[in-house]
């Protein structure tokens, strides 16, 4: 149920920092509930209480979760505590922008307001509608999703069946989303509609202009949408800050995210007898693969920026962030003796920094940049080539297609959290 924040203040004319120590703790876990519910990790989220609880004269400790947050406020001779909880997780990276530049200026702007202006203020953020239509996510899912399969090796063919499987399967998970379905339901529908969109396509092209059956294996692109990217890298860098309980938890869920899409997308191939093979080859030369891995990897990211709801500004800046982080992992594994891993690990680095810097000078959350860059790097393929294996019961190819999966995975956050060492002063301290 919702909560009748408004409610909660007595003295309505009294300065914020003047309230009783209900009205501010409610204040201080309002701001932390609504940064949770916009998919950044527990540290940021206990940063930003922590920020409004000084302003406000208090202390606040906090234990976050992927959905919960239990949390106290110490005054100089009381406290209060309380219990918060989101119905799901999501992701809103308009509205973190929102809330972290009102967190910024807070001190300022705020502090001697009355407590229901604060609360009207937070209001407006919370009741914020998305800022993009069912069809425009749809276009968003099919624009990420075409690009991606061209940087798995995909050409044309693959690319339009994945634009079009991609994009009604994510447009059907979001109604369900609206509806309030529960996650592996939308998670499973949307990935078998993505599939079913994608070899009907395929089979009319077939069809009507004999298109070569080798073309069937971008059906992996299709479903891509899917990927968990924000709980994936929040949950890593969670994790290397000590807060066990969020990262734990949101490791948890973006596993199961990405279990189910591989499992359901398996039984897709069985009912339809597909496999996950190689892409043909394009025969491009490395100059021209080169620009064109930036456009894809741009508009992949892109794609996925418009999916987590980002403004135009800030998609177009991680755009072109995963464009050049993107590509010059792919052409570190082409051109070097790097493996993919450690590819990976340089470009979610390159990521990192150049997040960090436009931060300093655009204000934009350094999360909203490098998450939609790192999803591009997020092996899809590898996790679903490895789950298909050990349904097949080959075993041992599975396991190392797992393996593969799971090291690129754990050098992405290490390249970000190296990126926020280097150039983030409070992320360098443990206190």
């Amino acid at each position: 149920m919702a909560i009748p924040w408004q409610d909660l203040v007595r003295e309505e004319d009294r300065p914020a920092k003047e309230a009783s120590l209900q009205e501010r703790a409610a204040v201080v876990g309002r701001v932390g509930i609504i940064l949770l519910s916009c998919g950044t990790g527990a540290w940021r989220v206990r940063e930003a209480m922590d920020t409004v609880a000084r302003v406000l004269g208090l202390t606040c400790s906090a234990d976050i979760g992927l959905v919960s947050l239990e949390y106290t406020c110490f005054s100089a001779t009381h406290h209060y505590s309380q219990v918060l909880a989101l119905p799901t997780s999501g992701v809103n990276t308009d509205k973190l922008d929102r809330m972290e530049r009102f967190v910024h200026q807070f001190a300022e702007q705020y502090a001697d307001q009355p407590i229901r202006e604060i609360h009207l203020a937070l209001g407006r953020i919370q009741r914020r509608s998305g800022n993009y239509s069912f069809v425009i996510g749809g276009l968003a899912a099919a624009l990420a999703c075409s690009a991606f399969v061209f940087l798995l090796g995909g050409g044309p063919v693959e690319m339009l069946c994945a634009f079009i499987g991609a994009g009604i399967g994510n447009l059907i998970r979001g109604f369900m989303i609206k509806k309030h379905m529960t996650t592996l339901a939308c998670v499973g529908v949307g990935v078998a509609a993505a599939c079913l969109s994608y070899v009907a396509v395929f089979q009319s092209l077939v069809a009507v202009f004999n298109v070569a059956p080798q073309h069937e294996a971008g059906y992996i692109g299709a479903m891509l949408f899917v990927i968990p990217g924000f709980p994936f890298i929040t949950s890593m860098l969670d994790i290397s800050k000590l807060d066990m309980r969020s990262g734990i938890e949101r490791l948890a869920y973006a596993t199961m995210i990405t279990t189910v899409a591989a499992l359901v997308g398996w039984l897709f191939a069985l009912l339809v007898h597909s496999q996950p093979g190689n892409f043909l080859p394009l025969g491009l030369s490395p100059w021209l693969l080169a620009v064109c891995r930036v456009g894809a990897s741009f508009c992949g990211v892109y794609g996925f920026s418009i999916m987590f709801n980002s403004p135009q500004k800030m998609a177009i800046t991680a755009g072109l962030v995963g464009a050049v982080a993107n590509t010059l992992r792919l052409e570190l594994v082409d051109l070097t003796a790097l493996p993919p891993a450690a590819a990976a690990f340089f470009g979610a680095l390159t990521a990192g920094l150049l997040a960090s810097l436009i931060n300093r000078y655009q204000g934009f959350p350094r999360i909203s940049l490098t998450v939609p860059s790192i999803v591009i790097m997020v092996p899809g393929l590898y996790i679903y080539r490895g789950v298909y294996a050990i349904g097949t019961n080959a075993i041992a190819t599975g396991a190392l297609w797992l393996t593969r999966a799971v090291l690129i995975i754990m050098f992405l956050p290490m390249g970000l959290f190296l990126a926020r060492l280097i150039l983030d002063k409070k992320w360098r301290q443990s206190d």
